[in-house]
């Protein structure tokens, strides 16, 4: 809320402990006025106290002058002034009381206040907020205060603060439980309030500068001590009801009102041990968002303490009011930051792969707590073969519109890598599928497709930053890969390049976010990235690699304090290879004989690896898959062993169909070839290749 000066409030450049309150210095005599005898100026600026002729009264006026024109709050020069034309100004008890200002006829015989009833304190005095400027001031710093919280719970404790002790002696805020999101309707037609947090007084609490104060923090008292334990916690609205009905009027009421005094019972339980204190001194006030009630806030002044004013009701309708709203963007705040977190979630792959013969290690951080969500991602797609996908991307931007865009490429790329494309086609459809998706829906990408058995790797690049190769003995290396245009480009062609891919290397795939930044171009971040590489390998010695997730953190612990303005993604992918000797590679003749051959193929292998007792069920499966392939095939067939941590056995043919599975009738004569598959191997499955499909079945060893 934004501070109005008004005719109540002091001008700047007056002492507010001034005893002369809010009357105004002038820089000169001012025409038709009476200056104060000088024995009486230098009073009041001796001691504070004006010069009175009626204990606690106003100073004097002389006689013979309207008092709108020789009062010195209002004086105006002589060619201005017009004494029948000024408005009157407010009565002199609306200033507060000053320390020192009240005589003895205005203090009781026993010493205390005659309008708090505390007895005076050595050294301070309480100063009642009974002005509007003080109002004022104190609306427009807790609203500050509040309008400083982000989330939900910094809002409630900010109204708490800004509001004990300076405007009540404790408070209590209720809130739906569970809060409606903007314009959602409610999951339930009941309305429940949940008692979210109390404040109350402590004994060594001061009151915070620059607020007025109210008086003197009594000793605790048993009724507020323990707030949350003596209120319920859950409280059901009643429809119709009195709490029900305060809550619909939307403005604050006292707790001594007809209407409050029959919700507050309600509101704090039928069990409740928290006594409201009688008169004006407990003020229930509805909080409404944008929508609806969400909530109320009971504030509550001890017995000893002087009660709230009708004016305090506008002062609680604005803490109210402030609060609500800032509650519900609040809300709408963390369902968006949920939604986002959701969709960066499952837009990035929940959990990587275990392909056969490679390792991998991901790492994805944001642009910003702000920016949660972004355009960059990586991937790891199983391939026929026992091969992988290595897949990272980045879409300009890091806001929900680039990862929706993300998450159109990376499903694109996922079916296009399914068909078992090459990687430069795989870019071609990306470029077009980006073409579709808008003119201005630029990426950059990097594919990759690692063969354990070949021990080779074969990368297309889209303008992405090139990997970085770290081999066994700790020499790393930048790959040359022909960098292209980014995806959306439309009319350009992407080249795929062939490279060696050692046993123990790692290769490392990743977004420019990493090397490129306001302090370093992205040539000098891929030198720095390089050495670093280098440099964590020598830790581990040359013979053995270091492991891949403390070298992820390695990598990105070269990110320095204000080094990152873009979203990173991170893939880390260690060659570990099929050895030779573990492969078994053979083409059959699509004929009759097929069948058998491949059985007896199999035994010698499986003889050859210590593997005899998984023969009956190998030679079966083999069987049944080359038996479907070679009825439909016009070419060899493949068959291929693989011995890992399971048994893997491949068979391809030149015929895209794939295989289902089906239950056979009694009478059928064939059929029953998947479902043995299906029932006595680990998996299986089927797919389908640009030059027909492969059938793959996985057996665990020693079965």
């Amino acid at each position: 809320m934004t501070e109005q000066p008004t005719s109540y409030e002091r001008p700047q450049g007056v002492d507010p402990t001034d005893a002369r309150g809010a009357l105004l210095r002038t820089q000169g005599p001012t025409p038709g006025a009476t200056a104060l005898p000088p024995a009486a100026a230098a009073q009041a600026r001796t001691d504070g106290t004006p010069d009175t002729t009626t204990p606690g009264g106003p100073a004097p006026r002389p006689q013979g002058k309207d008092p709108a024109v020789s009062d010195a709050e209002h004086s105006q020069p002589a060619a201005a002034a017009e004494p029948d034309t000024h408005r009157p100004r407010p009565a002199p008890e609306a200033v507060p009381l000053q320390p020192g200002a009240e005589t003895r006829a205005e203090r009781p015989p026993d010493g205390r206040d005659r309008r708090t009833g505390q007895a005076p304190t050595a050294g301070r005095q309480p100063t009642p907020m009974r002005r509007d400027g003080d109002r004022l001031r104190f609306v427009g710093a807790a609203t500050r205060r509040i309008a400083r919280g982000l989330d939900l719970d910094e809002i409630v404790m900010g109204l708490c603060r800004a509001t004990v002790p300076t405007f009540s002696d404790a408070i209590l805020v209720y809130l739906r439980d569970p809060l409606p999101v903007g314009d959602e309707r409610p999951a339930a037609d009941r309305v429940v309030l949940r008692l979210r947090r109390t404040d109350r007084i402590p004994e060594e609490r001061e009151p915070e500068p620059g607020f007025a104060q109210l008086g003197m923090p009594p000793p605790e008292t048993p009724e507020l001590s323990e707030l949350s334990a003596a209120i319920a916690e859950l409280c059901e609205v009643r429809p119709g009801g009195a709490l029900a009905e305060v809550l619909r009027g939307v403005r604050p009421v006292f707790a001594d009102t007809p209407a409050a005094i029959a919700a507050l019972p309600e509101l704090l339980g039928a069990e409740s041990r928290l006594d409201i204190p009688g008169g004006q001194r407990a003020i229930l006030a509805p909080l409404r968002g944008r929508r609806r009630v969400i909530g109320a806030a009971v504030f509550i002044r001890r017995p000893e303490r002087i009660p709230f004013e009708t004016d305090d009701l506008l002062v609680a309708a604005q803490l109210a009011t402030h609060s609500a709203l800032g509650i519900d963007k609040a809300v709408l705040y963390d369902r968006e930051a949920y939604i986002a977190d959701e969709l960066q979630r499952t837009m990035l792959p929940e959990t990587l792969p275990r392909p056969t013969g490679v390792r991998l290690a991901s790492r994805y951080l944001p642009a910003a707590e702000t920016a949660r969500v972004g355009g960059d991602w990586y991937d790891a797609i199983p391939l026929p073969g026992s091969r992988v996908a290595l897949v990272v991307g980045d879409v300009m931007g890091h806001s929900m519109t680039s990862a929706a865009i993300m998450g159109q490429l990376r499903t694109t790329a996922q079916t296009l890598a399914g068909l078992d494309l090459p990687p430069q086609e795989v870019l071609h459809h990306l470029d077009e599928q980006a073409q579709r998706l808008g003119t201005d829906r630029m990426a950059t990408c990097l594919y990759a497709v690692y063969d354990p058995v070949s021990h080779r790797i074969t990368i297309a690049n889209a303008g992405h930053p090139p990997p970085i190769l770290l081999h066994l003995g700790g020499r790393a290396e930048v790959l040359r890969v022909p960098p292209g245009a980014p995806i959306g480009v439309g009319g350009v062609d992407f080249e795929a390049v062939e490279l060696d891919a050692p046993a123990g290397a790692t290769l490392l795939l990743y977004t420019d976010g990493l090397v490129e930044s306001r302090l370093r171009d992205v040539a000098t971040g891929i030198e720095q990235l390089r050495e670093k590489l280098a440099a964590t390998a020598q830790l581990t010695g040359p013979d053995h690699p270091p492991p891949l997730e403390a070298l992820c953190d390695e990598v990105l612990d070269m990110l320095g304090p204000g080094d990152r303005d873009d979203d990173i993604a991170l893939l880390a992918a260690r060659f570990d290879g099929i050895a030779p000797s573990d492969v078994a590679y053979w083409f059959l003749e699509p004929e009759d004989a097929a069948p058998g051959r491949a059985r007896r193929l199999a035994r010698r292998a499986l003889v050859r690896w210590g593997m005899e007792d998984m023969t009956d069920s190998v030679e079966l499966l083999v069987s049944e898959v080359v038996t479907n392939a070679v009825r439909y095939a016009t070419r060899p067939v493949s068959l291929r062993l693989l011995r890992t941590d399971v048994l893997r056995c491949e068979v391809g043919d030149d015929v895209p169909q794939l295989p289902r599975l089906r239950q056979a009738r009694a009478t059928d004569e064939g059929g029953r070839g998947l479902y043995l598959v299906n029932r006595l191997a680990r998996r299986w499955g089927a797919t389908r290749l640009s030059t027909g499909k492969v059938v793959w079945f996985e057996l665990n060893r020693g079965s």
